[in-house]
């Protein structure tokens, strides 16, 4: 459309300004028409330099109303028109305006000399700049909202990545947590069970081996649990925590103070994770000594803590993967809560002093 009006306009200029000629006001109008018509083609030229943007159109306005000024007949007024136009869409407001206002007095003063039109008409040379800027600010606008949407969509696409890795991290734990541990636990039993073959003493190899088919069995349990986590499907925290600590060999070794009720899955899978890595690490580096659990719901969080007692023999466990700290660490800190792990200073009574106890704090949704 706009290709249209520059063709347009050039034409109707070369058809109706007059005179044209080779002396004098024609060969003057013969230069100046040629260098408005290329003028006010330059518009539909990409923008590669925008510092030129101003003389270009200062040129060729001047170039117009000095054609209108020259030419008895004719539409050279359509050339200032248009290139009024489009100084509001090409330059900013500051430099637009007093441009568009120089080139209304100019052909007020250029219809006077040559008055093709009334004067007055001149002034109204300068009005399409308001049109001009109109235009400019709707293209602002829409680049503006489009920057937006690039800026959300960028901002969606990290987000995803970030929920991503958090994902990956989440697995990597759980996986740490049912297959490092179950198939250490596993390798001390068949190691214990290799080493007593050379004594003779069936009854110990049978009770390693007895240990590894049980270890078998929970692990078989933990991987339906870290399916479930996996799923985020609801479990129960004290029936799970029940069969987990029971599992492990200690009975009645829960305590629940206050209405537990249902708490939020991640909060439960997490609760879960913690106590199976701390009851592992306990039948890892002080087996045969006693463990307590005890869960706490208070108003703003949940608490759970297990406590195991001092190691009362010699122990060679395997070593760990140097993980389990850190996973129960982070998986809190993902709650945004707090764990604290080292040995038990004081107790109520002596067998568990130098034993080793893990807290951990997680607010609850909703309190933080």
């Amino acid at each position: 459309m706009q290709v249209l009006a520059t063709v347009g306009v050039s034409v109707a200029g070369l058809a109706t300004v007059r005179p044209i000629g080779a002396t004098g006001p024609g060969l003057v109008i013969a230069v100046l028409l040629p260098l408005c018509c290329l003028a006010l083609a330059a518009r539909h030229l990409p923008v590669i330099r925008p510092d030129l943007a101003f003389p270009w159109l200062a040129t060729g306005i001047l170039a117009s109303i000095a054609l209108i000024a020259t030419s008895d007949q004719g539409t050279a007024y359509l050339f200032t028109y248009f290139l009024v136009g489009h100084a509001g869409v090409r330059l900013e407001a500051r430099r637009a305006v007093p441009l568009a206002v120089a080139a209304g007095l100019s052909g007020a003063a250029a219809f006077a000399v040559a008055p093709v039109l009334p004067w007055p008409v001149g002034l109204t040379l300068g009005l399409p700049v308001l049109i001009g800027l109109a235009r400019r600010s709707r293209q602002e606008a829409t680049q503006a909202a489009l920057a937006a949407a690039q800026a959300g969509e960028r901002a969606a696409r990290a987000e995803a990545q970030a929920a991503v890795l958090a994902e990956r991290a989440r697995i990597a734990r759980d996986v740490h947590d049912v297959l490092a541990h179950s198939l250490a636990g596993i390798n001390m039993q068949l190691e214990l069970a290799d080493a007593l073959l050379d004594t003779g003493d069936l009854d110990r190899v049978r009770q390693a081996n007895d240990k590894a088919h049980s270890l078998v069995r929970e692990s078989l349990q933990q991987a339906q649990w870290t399916v479930h986590a996996l799923r985020e499907d609801a479990l129960p925290l004290v029936d799970s925590l029940t069969a987990m600590i029971e599992s492990s060999g200690h009975r009645d070794a829960l305590t629940v103070h206050g209405d537990v009720g249902e708490l939020p899955a991640q909060v439960v899978q997490n609760l879960l994770r913690i106590a199976q890595e701390s009851l592992t690490n306990a039948a890892r580096h002080a087996p045969g000594a006693p463990v307590r659990v005890e869960l706490r719901r208070r108003a703003a969080d949940v608490v759970l803590t297990i406590n195991n007692g001092r190691v009362v023999a010699p122990v060679s466990a395997s070593p760990g993967s140097g993980m389990g700290l850190i996973g129960m660490r982070e998986r809190v800190a993902l709650l945004g809560g707090v764990l604290e792990a080292g040995p038990i200073t004081a107790a109520d009574t002596a067998d568990w002093i130098g034993g080793w106890r893990v807290t951990a704090v997680v607010p609850l949704e909703g309190s933080r």
